[in-house]
């Protein structure tokens, strides 16, 4: 059995003293924390994506990997990866730097997003919320299994025959599929053979 920690960086008031900590205290906070997680033995550490005031990571590989220099043996992982509005190569490509600074510790978690901010940000329409999430795990997955890769979808652009690096220290990168409490992803995560991180939350 392993144990870990994930945290979405909440910047909510504190119920002691009803103010509410400032972004750049809680990501120093944060890094404490996944320093000391490593030193007392805690397997994971995961750290989830949002796009909103009460949180403060936005980009989980970029804190990922100021936290990979500054542990030894904890695993690394996002909590989730809203892979749906980004782009798999570069999620696949932060994670395979991350691995390397980690020397092979990193890990993506993959989900569909149980908050829906990214969408409108980043361009996309929320009609198209499962095919995004299919399409584009079917991407990150092609760029994992191989170093040259061929594929076309319908919301990115093809790659054809380009290479994608860096190459991570793992063969295969870790990628979880994580489930929110929709039976159709966790029936997704089973045909495709990949582990399940499942979050007691509402999914969509």
């Amino acid at each position: 059995m392993e144990l870990g920690l994930y945290t979405f960086a909440e910047v909510t008031p504190d119920p002691r003293i009803g103010t509410t900590i400032a972004p750049e205290q809680r990501l120093h906070d944060l890094m404490e924390e996944i320093e000391l997680a490593d030193q007392l033995g805690l397997d994971i550490y995961a750290v989830g994506e949002h796009h909103r005031p009460d949180f403060a990571v936005s980009a989980p590989a970029v804190v990922l990997g100021a936290a990979a220099v500054r542990t030894k043996r904890i695993r690394l992982s996002s909590a989730v990866s809203v892979i749906s509005s980004d782009d798999p190569v570069r999620v696949f490509q932060d994670f395979a730097t991350i691995d390397l600074l980690s020397h092979g510790r990193a890990e993506i978690m993959a989900g569909r997003g149980s908050f829906t901010e990214s969408f409108p940000l980043f361009g996309y329409d929320l009609n198209d919320y499962d095919e995004l999430f299919a399409e584009k795990l079917d991407l990150l997955l092609k760029v994992r299994g191989a170093v040259r890769v061929t594929w076309s979808g319908t919301h990115r652009p093809p790659l054809r025959d380009l290479p994608v690096y860096p190459r991570p220290v793992q063969d295969p990168l870790p990628v979880w599929i994580a489930v929110g409490g929709n039976a159709g992803s966790a029936a997704r995560a089973g045909a495709l053979g990949l582990p399940m991180a499942l979050a007691i939350i509402g999914g969509l």
